[in-house]
């Protein structure tokens, strides 16, 4: 259990720090590829969404939505791809995360198409929509995705415009029952984007990062207004779990948040998976932050 959670937080970090931008793909695929894998849940998603799924053969560790990915075959994730039974599979092409450098030379031997995945903002999440609706043969609802997903972001910017901007923890992982390890939004980023456009002000939007590992002391000192803790749904907490999370938070009793009782504790793929949903999550945050208005 313990190398799952440490899994599970590995994961999440990968995808704050894998990369800067959307990339074009490296590959020497020349038409629509009929056999594609993806080890990352987000890139998954999109293929899905943009009507590439009858192509997937293979699909990543953590990969649960949507429900056709469980009917596939897992060949790992970013911390350990099976590069055998990618390989079983045949694939045209496949999707990996930038860092994974080996992963990448290993198919490149194979003679297999490799599309490098990178993010940074939620801009990017468009862009890579978009470039990948170019390399699956799917363009015109790849661009139908990307558009809705700016009309949603836009229907949550004017939701919350003009009200007050809570100065705001964004928290996306810690020790289980103690404020150790703990893992914030930085000021760059999809997650800092998401909370910006949902009428949070980050509390560390002046450090320019994806992610902060955040003492106690440097948290007291920002005096957030509230707390918001995010989670994927594979994360396994109970209700009784979050409700015991948001206790920790107790022990820091000075800050407005917790005074205010504005710790909160939410747990669903869309706020952490820089997919397809991720308006979805977006307005799962305005919710939280701003609950009257959407009455």
């Amino acid at each position: 259990m313990a190398t799952v959670k440490k899994s599970l937080i590995a994961l999440t970090l990968g995808l704050m720090l894998c990369g800067l931008a959307a990339q074009s793909p490296d590959h020497q695929v020349t038409k629509a590829p009929t056999r594609i894998i993806s080890v990352i849940p987000a890139a998954t998603e999109i293929l899905f969404a943009i009507g590439a799924g009858p192509q997937v053969v293979g699909v990543g560790s953590f990969d649960t939505f949507p429900p056709e990915v469980n009917k596939l075959p897992k060949v790992g994730a970013l911390l350990d791809p099976d590069v055998e039974r990618i390989l079983s599979l045949k694939p045209e092409l496949v999707l990996i995360y930038a860092s994974q450098v080996d992963l990448k030379q290993q198919l490149q031997r194979a003679g297999i198409g490799v599309y490098e995945y990178r993010h940074a903002g939620l801009a990017d999440v468009t862009t890579t929509i978009r470039a990948l609706g170019d390399v699956t043969g799917h363009r015109d609802r790849a661009t139908n995705v990307a558009e809705a997903i700016d009309r949603s972001l836009a229907e949550v910017r004017a939701r919350v415009k003009g009200r007050s901007k809570p100065r705001t923890l964004l928290v996306f992982g810690h020790e289980r029952g103690a404020l150790r390890g703990i893992y914030a939004s930085g000021g760059i980023g999809f997650l800092d984007d998401m909370l910006t456009i949902a009428g949070g002000a980050n509390v560390f939007a002046d450090v320019k990062q994806q992610a902060v590992q955040a003492s106690t002391e440097q948290i007291i000192a920002r005096r957030p207004e509230v707390i918001l803790e995010i989670r994927a749904s594979n994360s396994a907490l109970q209700s009784a779990d979050r409700a015991a999370e948001t206790r920790v938070w107790d022990a820091l009793g000075s800050l407005p948040a917790v005074r205010g009782h504005r710790v909160m504790f939410l747990v669903d793929d869309r706020l952490v998976i820089p997919g397809p949903r991720v308006a979805e999550g977006t307005r799962l945050m305005a919710q939280a932050l701003h609950p009257g208005a959407f009455q």
